[in-house]
């Protein structure tokens, strides 16, 4: 059975971008999701992304940004005052939808797109996608 979760929702801050100690860029944000919940409340999900994708998301989205994500479920576990606690978050890749409208949303739109045809023109040469 596969692990795979499609998430659409709007950014509810500006991501946090650090790096891995081998330099691998991490992007986290908290997504809202609506209908999530039972009573068709607006949810609220953690996401990662790892990798090229997470730099460029950190670069360009900001609060308010729509979004997919397409990831996994991974769940965090642990004690806290003797009571079980359990997290969710989302890992996985973000797809860009669209933005709220800000003074630098067309540089941020720009960058964006730079960013979709160098990943698609490395893509060509990778022999690994081109075969």
């Amino acid at each position: 059975m596969a692990n795979t979760l499609v998430l659409t929702g709007r950014l509810v801050a500006d991501p946090d971008r650090r790096e891995l100690p081998s330099g691998t860029p991490v992007c986290q944000f908290r997504l809202a999701v609506d209908g999530l919940r039972r009573n068709r409340e607006t949810g609220f999900v953690r996401v990662t992304s790892f990798g090229n994708g997470a730099d460029a998301a950190a670069r360009v989205l900001t609060k308010g940004w729509l979004v997919n994500v397409v990831g996994r479920l991974q769940e965090d576990a642990w004690q806290q005052d003797g009571q079980n606690r359990t997290t969710y978050e989302v890992i996985g890749e973000v797809e860009f939808l669209a933005a709220p409208r800000s003074a630098d949303h067309d540089e941020r739109i720009a960058y964006a797109e730079r960013v979709a045809d160098d990943a698609i023109a490395a893509a060509k040469h990778d022999p690994k996608i081109a075969s």
